[in-house]
């Protein structure tokens, strides 16, 4: 109970932010926005989910060797919250001047409140995010069935926040943006109080491993120094830039990002494969994960764009109107969240019926079959942006159809990743292969970010080139779903005893 609330509450205020931070980014300044071009909020976007992800390897590596997983959550939801928080802002200092009129331009405050709350939320969230989940799975013996119970129960309450967070802090952003930026801050305040009030239930749990012996303890000392050294730098870091001593230019970034993580990924799977010492079983396994980290990265790409294209195509192009009344764009987000609820249990019956009949798919076939729906959700975007582009506002039918091909991908992907992930994994290699499997859904992330520039119709051009632009994502993903179906069977045999 304490740990669903938790997370709850926290996917409540990351899913209440990501359904307004494009749209509040690309909004005019008039309107309240920061006036940024799509291009520019398309790479923040890209990057800020990437880190979201990638700072979940740090942030389990210090719950492990320092803090315990506890406190780290504790610590994780705190940040969170001061990061929403500082977001809000701008809103609540207008609030008490009572002074709510449009902007002409855009103020310090608005500027340093928005960077430095998104970075307080990304460190929050690699905190808390990977080591709420190891709790849930302590809490169990190691093959007992109430584990995979607990995990279903505790996955609900993931979907349940993020499905009714876009509503509320969209409809308050109706008014002021901050407004949203508040409530999603208020959220993650909520999941802290009763995490507090009810943590007697996790006596025992997910606390940190004290030194054995003298020589550790002047290890775990001269770790907590390091941690700290290091957040002292990026607190320089983050200090200078806003100082005005060096600028950033997000689209740059994005790309040098992209191509650093290609190089981190390769490079690690080389050295695991070649100087690891593996047997040849075990080399075979990780070339697997090493091919489904290219098709992953692939799938986060497309699946992503929710958050950012899509999200900007029901604001600028989806007839949102109901009985005189226009629905906020950031209401569709919840659309991906209710289906999962709704699904996900008959996609786990599915398996298991076809199981009996000795007809259920191999793990590659799943994973290649989750690409090819997420293109058919964006060949349903194909047909909607050609009526964008005719000068029409689309029906939210076209987002609603493409959001459920996208879940039924999601479903046929995401869990059979993880999963074989774990099982491909050599035994001395378990936790670093799960931070890869993370690592490619923060590349995909980031690419997600940056292909949203370039989809948004932004501009009149850009509007005459979107249906292509779905129509070339169409290509490239169930064009990669057709290669995985390919090379399905010599992945399978790679595999060994793994299903």
């Amino acid at each position: 109970m304490t740990l669903f609330f938790t997370e709850m509450w926290e996917r409540f205020s990351y899913y209440g932010m990501r359904a307004l931070l494009i749209l509040f980014m690309t909004a005019p300044i008039a309107t309240g926005g920061l006036g940024f071009d799509d291009q520019t909020s398309g790479a923040i976007y890209g990057l800020y989910s990437m880190f979201v992800y990638l700072l979940a390897l740090p942030g389990g590596w210090i719950a492990d060797r320092i803090i315990g997983l506890k406190k780290s959550v504790w610590y994780g939801g705190i940040i969170i919250t001061l990061g929403h928080f500082t977001m809000a802002l701008p809103g609540l200092l207008a609030l008490i001047s009572g002074n709510h009129e449009p902007k002409g331009d855009l103020s310090g405050v608005d500027l340093y409140s928005f960077f430095l709350g998104l970075i307080l939320i990304v460190l929050g969230t690699g905190l808390l995010k990977p080591n709420i989940s190891s709790i849930v799975g302590q809490l169990y013996p190691e093959n007992s069935s109430k584990r995979d119970a607990g995990f279903s129960i505790f996955y609900m309450g993931i979907n349940v926040g993020a499905f009714l967070a876009p509503i509320a802090c969209s409809t308050l952003a109706i008014y002021d943006w901050h407004l949203g930026f508040g409530l999603a801050g208020f959220g993650m305040l909520m999941g802290l109080i009763q995490y507090k009030l009810t943590g007697k239930y996790l006596e025992g749990v997910g606390d940190p491993v004290l030194p054995a012996n003298e020589k550790e303890s002047k290890q775990r000392s001269k770790l907590i120094k390091g941690v700290w050294i290091a957040l002292a730098l990026i607190g320089v870091i983050i200090s200078l830039f806003f100082l005005g001593v060096f600028s950033i230019d997000p689209v740059g970034v994005a790309a040098i990002s992209n191509t650093l993580i290609g190089i981190v990924a390769l490079s690690f799977f080389l050295y695991v494969l070649f100087l690891g010492g593996l047997s040849p079983d075990e080399k075979k396994k990780v070339l697997v994960v090493m091919i489904l980290f290219v098709f992953s990265s692939i799938f986060w790409s497309g699946f992503e764009q929710a958050g950012s294209s899509l999200n900007l195509f029901a604001d600028r192009f989806t007839d949102r109107k109901v009985l005189g009344w226009e629905i906020p764009a950031g209401y569709f987000q919840s659309i991906n969240s209710i289906f999962i609820i709704l699904l996900a249990p008959f996609f786990g019956a599915m398996w298991v019926a076809l199981a009996k009949r000795n007809l259920e798919p191999s793990s590659p076939l799943k994973f290649a079959f989750g690409l090819v729906l997420l293109g058919m959700g964006f060949l349903v975007m194909y047909f909607a942006a050609k009526i964008a582009a005719s000068g029409d506002l689309a029906a939210p039918s076209w987002l609603v159809i493409t959001y459920l091909f996208h879940t039924f991908g999601e479903l046929s992907l995401s869990p059979v990743g993880l999963s074989l992930t774990t099982k491909l994994a050599p035994k001395k290699f378990v936790g670093q292969m799960m931070g890869m499997w993370f690592l490619s859904i923060a590349m995909g992330s980031l690419i997600a970010g940056r292909v949203a520039g370039g989809v948004s119709g932004g501009t009149a051009e850009a509007l005459s080139q979107m249906p292509n632009q779905y129509l070339l994502i169409v290509y490239i993903v169930v064009g990669a779903g057709a290669v995985l179906m390919v090379l399905a069977k010599p992945i399978r045999k790679l595999m060994g005893n793994v299903h």
